[in-house]
């Protein structure tokens, strides 16, 4: 299946018919597309179905099994993981970012030396049209004020081992978006992000003028950037389908598409069932007509039967090589049952601080069945807040007071798993609770966590965190690399469960489905 994005200018990323597998497993099939100076198109799907592979595909650094991919253009990545050498600093990510600009001038100068001293005006126009497209004179500005709008570390002898995970991917984040490479490809580019730094990246992200392909969970970002959403939940026939717009045009069309598979397939199914009682009833005439009680007629009975039966047999195969397939049960998450807790006041902290992390702020106490949204700045200290109630970590100042009986659970920004050759069913005592949960489908289950995708294995952290029964949920960043549809679930999962519940988010949707929850403000 090919999905063709509207031509506004020469195409400057092609996959045709592109397919890649993992240990003998496809992740993607058939997957076409191609995209065009202006579009920004959003690739979405269960987590699993192979968003953060295309996004590897597009970009080069794997090879397809099937089809190909064309670039025309320079490419930028922002993955969701950000691998680093002993001794980087901010300043080697921001070199390699600029490098293409850094040559344009370098080579504009020698062009410059050259016309002056023996001609030359074809290098140095060369030169000069390339310094332009890249916008060098600007990139060294570019770099700081990215860095800054998304409050990212700016010094460039910083070494990157000293900065945590958010902070190097806003490093690296920044640095993309300064490169003014054509192609932009980024994989959850607002994990990590306030809401001053996901303001930053929609402008960025709107203004670009080549090709933009983003993974992502945020509604809102699919919204008020993309051009198109590629699906990567195979349809009736089994292919991707492309929807124009943002997500709220895609949820409406995706819904609707359900429903017509589930009535093709309840229309096929039963007509399916007509055809074999005719072809039954045809073979139980034939073998009544060749034995027959004597009379006239018979031989007329017995040439009709086959014929009929024929005919019948004829159509169930047509119709048997057209039908959809069984709409697929999707993975539906059913939060447990939690209790509110055995205590009034569950937990409670006063006067609790952190050097270099939390600053002092308002006390907080959590009662029985409670909730609480914690907002604030990057920086400001809400996942160490959330640490520190949890018990994760020991403030310098203040008291922490958790009930005696009081069971408490976090679920961290990133997932952390001490050995990653067990698989889910080790984790446990018992699979079938895991399996209850809806987060995660059998043949995951099995799997080692290092084999798991970033979203499947958030997916098992919480799952984790779920099946200890907590009486206090600590959510930090709950969205960050699930999928839309999971996050949905779970954002009604919070709203109605028993047990107490605190969110540390910046997720813009899921501040406005919890609008109507208390909110402590750490500034």
């Amino acid at each position: 299946m090919r999905t063709t994005l509207p031509k506004t200018h020469r195409v400057q990323l092609r996959a045709d018919d592109v397919g890649k597998g993992f240990e003998a497993r496809p992740v993607l099939s058939g997957v076409s597309l191609t995209a065009s100076a202006g579009h920004r198109l959003g690739v979405i799907g269960e987590n699993g179905r192979g968003k953060s592979t295309l996004l590897r595909l597009l970009a080069g650094d794997l090879a397809p099994d099937t089809g190909s991919v064309t670039r025309h253009g320079s490419v930028a990545v922002a993955a969701q993981e950000f691998p680093f050498a002993d001794g980087d600093t901010v300043g080697t990510v921001v070199d390699h970012a600029l490098a293409a600009a850094r040559r344009a001038l370098a080579e504009l100068d020698d062009a410059a030396v050259a016309l002056a001293e023996a001609g030359g005006d074809d290098r140095y126009a060369a030169a000069l049209a390339e310094a332009e497209r890249l916008e060098a004179w600007d990139a060294e500005r570019r770099a700081d004020l990215a860095l800054a709008a998304l409050d990212a570390p700016a010094d460039r002898s910083r070494p990157l081992a000293e900065l945590s995970v958010g902070q190097r991917y806003r490093v690296r984040l920044a640095c993309v978006l300064a490169e003014r490479a054509d192609i932009l490809l980024l994989d959850e580019p607002t994990n990590h992000l306030d809401a001053s730094g996901m303001a930053y990246l929609t402008a960025r992200l709107r203004e670009h003028r080549g090709v933009v392909v983003l993974v992502s969970h945020d509604r809102t970002l699919l919204d008020e950037v993309c051009t198109a959403l590629l699906d990567l939940d195979p349809n009736a026939d089994g292919e991707v389908v492309l929807h124009g717009g943002g997500y709220s045009a895609f949820k409406a069309a995706k819904a609707a598409e359900r429903a017509r598979w589930e009535q093709r397939y309840a229309l096929e199914s039963a007509r399916d069932a007509v055809l074999r009682e005719e072809i039954a009833a045809a073979k139980a005439r034939l073998i009544t007509s060749w034995r027959p009680p004597k009379g006239a007629g018979r031989h007329k009975r017995a040439t009709r039967a086959p014929g009929r039966m024929r005919n019948v047999a004829r159509r169930l195969d047509e119709l048997t090589g057209q039908r959809v397939p069984k709409p697929p049960e999707p993975l539906r998450f059913t939060g447990p049952d939690l209790a509110a807790g055995p205590d009034e006041v569950l937990l409670s902290a006063s006067g609790v601080t952190v050097p270099g992390r939390l600053r002092p702020h308002p006390d907080v106490a959590v009662a029985a069945g409670g909730r609480l949204v914690v907002s604030g700045a990057n920086g400001t200290g809400k996942s160490t807040l959330l640490a520190v109630l949890a018990g994760r970590l020991t403030p310098a100042t203040g008291v922490v007071r958790r009930g005696a009986r009081t069971r408490i659970g976090l679920l961290a920004q990133e997932s952390d798993f001490a050995d990653t050759s067990r698989s889910a069913v080790d984790l446990v005592r018992d699979p079938e609770p895991l399996r209850d949960l809806g987060l995660l489908p059998d043949v995951d289950l099995t799997r080692p966590v290092e084999r798991l995708s970033t979203g499947q294995r958030r997916r098992l952290s919480l799952a984790l965190l779920l099946l200890a029964a907590p009486h206090v949920l600590l959510l930090d960043e709950p969205t960050n690399h699930l999928s839309i549809t999971l996050v949905d679930e779970l954002t009604e999962a919070v709203r109605v469960t028993s047990a107490a519940v605190v969110v540390a988010t910046h997720d813009r949707r899921l501040r406005r489905d919890l609008h109507d929850w208390p909110e402590l403000e750490i500034i």
